[in-house]
């Protein structure tokens, strides 16, 4: 029996130690296998810099993240201008907080919903091109 006691408190020890290096700060690791350069073809042209492509639409956004959702209402998602799904959250919470919980996440939804790189006014946006006509 003392064996076993002996075996579980070294398993909860190991258990323990690796939850606490996992915790650790990695830029230590980072820094030391970064890229030490970068390489260029002869004759190909240097790479670019990324440049902002302007603003995007609503529904451009809606496109690139939010359709995957509300085209179909997958997990109660409202789909995409249907009054009946939207009316009822719109006359309740009112946009301004419809636009909050897209930005915070509610339910299912994660905050600023699929969408990585959007801003607040690109949420509001998508927001404003799925309700459209309703």
């Amino acid at each position: 029996m003392k064996v076993k006691a002996f075996i579980a408190v070294i398993v909860a020890s190991c258990c323990f130690i690796a939850v606490s290096i996992a915790q650790e700060d990695n830029s230590a690791l980072l820094e030391r296998i970064k890229p030490v350069g970068k390489l260029q073809i002869a004759g190909a042209a240097p790479p670019q810099a990324a440049v902002a492509a302007g603003p995007r639409s609503g529904k451009d956004i809606y496109a690139g993240a939010c359709t995957a959702c509300h085209a179909i209402g997958v997990l109660g998602a409202p789909k995409t201008q249907v009054s009946a799904e939207w009316q009822p959250r719109l006359d309740e919470k009112g946009f301004d907080q419809v636009w909050k919980n897209a930005i915070d996440g509610i339910g299912a939804m994660p905050p600023m919903g699929a969408c990585g790189d959007c801003t607040d006014d690109d949420i509001k946006a998508a927001i404003e091109y799925m309700i459209e006509g309703i």
